[in-house]
């Protein structure tokens, strides 16, 4: 089966900076990948050569099995970045009329206007959005040409709770209509909710191809917080690969939390307000990417 989006031992060097070291993406039709990693981390620019957006300097990127700058493949895709440039002096409506015209088989304006919530927006000048509703168009403009794949780059950024919420429920519908998702975001409880799976790419390589649930199994195990006056060089040789302190709250990751309490306590530190819990995502993240001679403090 030809996968909808490929990236084959890609690489892609700016100067003396290598962006991607050889990475290999293999993303099936009807999946929902969240891409994550921090900035600069090669993130973008592995969306920017699936799209055809930059060429990699050497290696491949493949989009429904084509080059993706190639129309045919170019107009099955709906696209969403975190600023679109869209004419400010148009009408919501205008401007998906337009982006419609561009698609074979367009959704009919209005449900493009449904799915995004921006109804009582349609007939509102662009110009005259809050932070909020340009989100919202932004994602109408990517889904009303019907695409099979979707790229959304930042879809919740400015949005409120309540906007999110709305805007997740949406995402939903397109999931089981089939289509395939590639997310980045920040926001990793949207990962974790979403996502079949997560693809976490830190100093231009891979690191993590997997399902959340997954991730969160291999990494650290367990999440210890509590209050104490420590810095990080209490926790000197311990099993801990992520340490967190600030306004005398102890935020760590460890495989090992009976060993490390129990030096803690054989050294003399006096903690209270502790909590143990399993890692989340974030959680799962900060272990993945923390830099190797970061992941055993001392």
């Amino acid at each position: 089966m030809t996968a909808v989006v490929e990236l084959i031992a890609a690489k892609k060097t700016y100067g003396q900076v290598d962006a991607l070291r050889g990475v290999n993406i293999a993303i099936q039709a009807g999946e929902v990948v969240a891409m994550l990693g921090p900035n600069g981390a090669g993130k973008t620019t592995s969306i920017s050569l699936m799209l055809g957006l930059r060429q990699p300097t050497s290696g491949q990127a493949r989009l429904f099995g084509l080059d993706p700058r190639d129309a045919r493949a170019r107009s099955r895709c709906g696209v969403m970045l975190q600023e679109s440039g869209v004419p400010e002096l148009l009408k919501v409506r205008e401007i998906l009329e337009i982006f419609s015209s561009y698609y074979p088989h367009p959704l009919p304006v209005a449900t493009a206007i449904g799915l995004a919530g921006l109804g009582e927006k349609a007939n509102a000048r662009i110009d005259h959005l809050s932070g909020g509703q340009r989100q919202r168009l932004y994602y109408a403009l990517a889904v009303v040409g019907d695409p099979e794949v979707l790229f959304l780059d930042e879809p919740t950024a400015g949005m409120d709770v309540e906007g999110r919420r709305g805007f997740l429920d949406g995402l939903r519908e397109s999931v089981k209509g089939g289509k395939t998702i590639v997310l980045t975001t920040h926001y990793l409880e949207e990962a974790d909710e979403i996502a079949q799976r997560v693809i976490v790419i830190d100093r231009g390589q891979l690191v993590a191809d997997a399902p959340p649930a997954e991730i969160k199994r291999r990494v650290a195990g367990k999440t210890m917080r509590f209050a104490a006056r420590a810095d990080e060089r209490t926790f000197a040789g311990l099993p801990v690969q992520h340490v967190e302190i600030a306004d005398g709250r102890v935020r760590l990751l460890t495989n090992e939390p009976e060993t490390v309490l129990k030096a803690l306590f054989a050294s003399g530190l006096e903690l209270s307000d502790l909590e143990v819990t399993g890692a989340d995502l974030e959680d799962a993240f900060l272990a993945l990417t923390s830099r190797a001679e970061d992941r055993r403090v001392g």
